[in-house]
């Protein structure tokens, strides 16, 4: 992470620190969904790209893949209505495309304040083994995103645990909605010790979240540079 110029790490944890110190930590607890669903969205957004370049590259001439084209397109053209029963028809099947069109629903039934129904679409992906796993981690922690403000920090916890972990390449998406419940359920210590493994999580977690974990832990009492140069590095 890029410092200020002329600033050392310890200075700038110790102006981080003091600056969240000053009423700011419950403030990001109150606001974090907003700061969760930004993250997400970002990395999402470019897995889901990933995994349908290797998808679309096995089946170039599939009608699905063309169907999906279609649909993303309505999508990127604000006509979401359009959109969503093209995205129904091909959520019928059983293959990659399937599992991102019901992803793709979700996502535009949350951005319609539909939580419930966007849910719904996700726990659909999630919870059937016929999907591909990243596919389903990805629907699990959409899921949880629509659900976050109906869940129980516990729950939210035992939910995503299995995804926040230094060796899960969700450790920062998912790592922030647990650190996030930690929070909420008073739990300053894992979250800050979450928060530092986020920070240190390397290229596989994006800088921004990078960024934030940083600033949280050192607000919790963690010393936790962004080491992703050094990482890299080696």
């Amino acid at each position: 992470m890029a410092l200020p110029p002329g600033t050392t790490d310890e200075t700038f944890l110790r102006e981080v620190d003091e600056e969240y110190r000053r009423d700011r930590l419950m403030h990001v607890a109150r606001n974090y969904g907003r700061w969760i669903a930004i993250a997400v969205v970002v990395l999402l957004v470019a897995l889901a790209a990933y995994l349908y370049s290797q998808h679309h590259s096995q089946r170039t001439d599939g009608k699905q893949g063309e169907q999906y084209d279609a649909a993303m397109r309505l999508v990127e053209q604000n006509q979401a209505d359009k959109a969503l029963p093209e995205l129904a028809k091909i959520a019928s099947d059983k293959d990659g495309y399937a599992a991102m069109a019901r992803i793709a629903e979700g996502n535009l039934l949350l951005e319609k304040k539909d939580a419930k129904g966007a849910a719904a679409k996700f726990t659909q992906v999630a919870g059937d083994a016929a999907f591909e796993q990243p596919y389903r981690d990805m629907a699990l922690i959409r899921q949880t995103i629509a659900e976050y403000d109906t869940m129980q920090p516990q729950a939210v916890i035992d939910r995503l645990k299995g995804l926040a972990n230094p060796n899960s390449p969700w450790l920062g998406t998912a790592g922030e909605l647990v650190a996030a419940a930690y929070l909420k359920a008073g739990n300053r210590a894992e979250a800050g010790r979450l928060y530092g493994q986020i920070a240190q999580g390397g290229e596989k977690v994006p800088e921004t979240i990078r960024q934030r974990a940083v600033q949280l832990a050192g607000v919790l009492g963690v010393d936790a540079i962004d080491q992703s140069k050094d990482t890299k590095v080696q």
